[in-house]
C-alpha cells in the first residue's frame, strides 16, 4: 500500500497562496484548506470556486477547501504562511493554538521585518519557537504557476530531511523546488530583489535606457551579494533561483508590483494604491545592512525615494555622483 499523503494547508489567501494551494492539491491529491481572513470572502471563492478578486483566471482544484476557520488547520503536516512579511508575526501568534504538533511552517513571503529587522524564518522562530521552519522563495509569479507553466523556486530549510520532505509535497510537473539548507541567503535574496526591483522600475519609467536597467541589476547584485557575505549565506544561494534568477524576474517584468511601483515613480504618477512588499521592506533592508557595516547605495536611494524624503532626480544624480571604483 503506498503511504498516505502529506497534508498541506496555507494560510493567506491571496493570488499567490491561492497559486500555492492548487499546487499543493495537485501535489498530494489530497484536501487543502485555504484559509482567509474574511469569512464572507472565502464562503464566495468556495460557493465560485474561484478566487475573483486576487486569480480570477485559475479554477480551484478540487482538492482545495476554501474557509476563514482556522481550525482548518488542526491536520496539517505542513502549513504554508503566504502573507506580507510585515504582518507574519501577528499571524503565526494567531494560528499557534491550531497547529498539529511537528507541523512545518513555511515562509512564502519576502522581505525584512521593519523595527526587528529579522528575515521571515527568523519570525516565525521567534513566534513559535520548537517548530521546524523553511521558506519557499525564487522567481515566480501567481498567474504563471496557477496556468500551469513552468516554474522553478527553492525550498529552504536548515534540515536537510525536512527541506526535502516539504519539495516532494509541493512538486508537480510544471512546479520544481530545489532544496538548499541556506536559509539566511535564500531570505536575502527574496528580500533585496524587491527593494531593487523598484530601482529598476524607475530607471524604466524615466527612460534611461536598457544599457542603464542592465547596469542597475547587476551593481544590485552587488550589493546583495555584499550583504549576504557579512550575514554568512553562500554565494552559490544568491546567485540561484532564489537570489540573481528572482531579482531578473522582477526588475524587468511589468507584472511586478515592485517593477511597477518604481515604473510610477519613474514616470512621476501616482504610486499603485496597494503598494509593494519593496517598498515596506526597504529601510528595514537598509538598516539590516548598516548595522552590518555594509554600504548599500542603490537600496538606500530606494528607501529615501519611497518615504518622501528624496526625489527621483536627487537619487538619480546622487548615485551617479559616486566616486569612481574598482568593480566589485
Amino acid at each position: 500500500m503506498s503511504a498516505p499523503a502529506t497534508t498541506v494547508a496555507v494560510v493567506g489567501a491571496g493570488a499567490w497562496g491561492t497559486a500555492l494551494a492548487n499546487v499543493a492539491a495537485e501535489a498530494t491529491g489530497a484536501t487543502v484548506p485555504l484559509i482567509g481572513r474574511d469569512a464572507g470572502r472565502m464562503a464566495e471563492v468556495e460557493r465560485t470556486r474561484v478566487n475573483a478578486a486576487r486569480l480570477p483566471h485559475a479554477p480551484l482544484q478540487p482538492g482545495v477547501r476554501a474557509t476563514a476557520e482556522m481550525a482548518s488547520l488542526s491536520d496539517a503536516e505542513i502549513v504554508l504562511l503566504v502573507v506580507p512579511t510585515q504582518t507574519l508575526r501577528g499571524v503565526a501568534a494567531e494560528i499557534g493554538p491550531h497547529l498539529a504538533e511537528g507541523a512545518v511552517l513555511v515562509a512564502c513571503c519576502k522581505g525584512v521585518e521593519r523595527g526587528a529587522l529579522a528575515l521571515p524564518h527568523a519570525v516565525l522562530g521567534e513566534t513559535l519557537p520548537g517548530r521546524a521552519v523553511a521558506l519557499l522563495s525564487g522567481p515566480s509569479f501567481a498567474d504563471d504557476v496557477a496556468r500551469g507553466l513552468p516554474t522553478a523556486v527553492t525550498l529552504a530549510c536548515a534540515h536537510e530531511a525536512v527541506a526535502e520532505r516539504v519539495a516532494e509535497a509541493l512538486a508537480t510537473r510544471s512546479f520544481r523546488p530545489y532544496r538548499s539548507t541556506d536559509v539566511v541567503g535564500v531570505a536575502l535574496g527574496g528580500a533585496a530583489k524587491n527593494v531593487l526591483a523598484i530601482a529598476a522600475g524607475v530607471v524604466e519609467g524615466r527612460g534611461l535606457g536598457a544599457s542603464a536597467v542592465a547596469a542597475l541589476i547587476a551593481r544590485g547584485f552587488a550589493e546583495l551579494a555584499r550583504l549576504g557575505a557579512a550575514l554568512g549565506a553562500r554565494p552559490e544561494t544568491l546567485s540561484g533561483l532564489s537570489g540573481l534568477g528572482d531579482l531578473v524576474l522582477t526588475a524587468t517584468s511589468p507584472k511586478s508590483r515592485n517593477f511597477s511601483l518604481g515604473l510610477a515613480l519613474g514616470r512621476g504618477e501616482p504610486p499603485p494604491q496597494k503598494l509593494a512588499e519593496g517598498a515596506a521592506t526597504a529601510a528595514a533592508l537598509v538598516s539590516l545592512a548598516s548595522a552590518h557595516d555594509v554600504e548599500m547605495p542603490i537600496s538606500s536611494a530606494v528607501a529615501e525615494v519611497v518615504a518622501d524624503r528624496l526625489t527621483v532626480s536627487d537619487a538619480i544624480e546622487r548615485l551617479l555622483a559616486r566616486p569612481l571604483r574598482a568593480e566589485g
